[in-house]
């Protein structure tokens, strides 16, 4: 595990500045699934008490992402296909939602902010810097949430996206992929412009739907 005690700031929790670097490790697939965690390693590497390294690894634990098991130990989790269809579930409710209530709100300002994500990742995925297009097509989703008016939309996403995520960093290094997402987004974007609440909740769908499928395909052999 490659933790970097130099990144923590005593002056803020240290129980979610942990929890961010190891679900970052897992999620990214620095971490493999069944790769043992070892909390007084974790500890020792960090120069921290064991508290704050248990608290991260018992809320990573309960998005899924790591088995505790008592007498055994704590691993990294397989990535599931059920796990990965529960996610999709659950983001597609949440985000269609968002994207209804965006277009109703959509003004030029969102227009360019949603435009100016869209040039950045399509630079991105030119450049093979798949973790920068990841970030940038999060940042593409969470902000429609906080066009919408309900941030708190993306915040639950992003805690039941995780499964989704390890599924992604396999998938967007696969030619095509990256550029099939910048499509949908413009074809969300184009509903959103339109003022379509309906329009954009389905592209929303088929963008993700997408997603899911190309994760299930380049996973197959790995998932639970």
């Amino acid at each position: 595990m490659d933790l970097d005690p130099s990144t923590l700031n005593r002056a803020h929790p240290l129980r979610d500045q942990i929890y961010h670097q190891i679900r970052n490790q897992i999620v990214v697939g620095q971490m493999k699934p069944g790769e043992v965690i070892n909390e007084v390693a974790i500890a020792e590497a960090l120069g921290v008490s064991r508290t704050p390294v248990r608290e991260a690894v018992k809320r990573i634990s309960d998005e899924g992402l790591v088995k505790i098991l008592a007498q055994t130990g704590t691993y990294v989790a397989p990535i599931s296909r059920a796990d990965l269809e529960e996610a999709y579930v659950i983001r597609r409710a949440l985000e269609m939602e968002s994207a209804r209530r965006a277009a109703a709100k959509f003004t030029a300002a969102a227009s360019a902010l949603l435009e100016d994500n869209m040039a950045a990742h399509r630079l991105a995925i030119s450049r093979g810097r798949y973790a920068t297009a990841i970030q940038l097509d999060d940042i593409f989703h969470r902000t429609i949430a906080e066009i919408c008016g309900m941030p708190m939309i993306w915040r639950a996403v992003d805690i039941s996206k995780a499964q989704m995520d390890r599924g992604r960093y396999l998938a967007i290094p696969k030619p095509g992929y990256g550029e099939q997402t910048i499509e949908q987004h413009e074809a969300i974007l184009d509903a959103l412009k339109r003022h379509d609440a309906e329009g954009a909740a389905q592209a929303m769908e088929h963008h993700l739907e997408t997603s899911l499928c190309n994760t299930l395909e380049v996973a197959a052999d790995l998932l639970g």
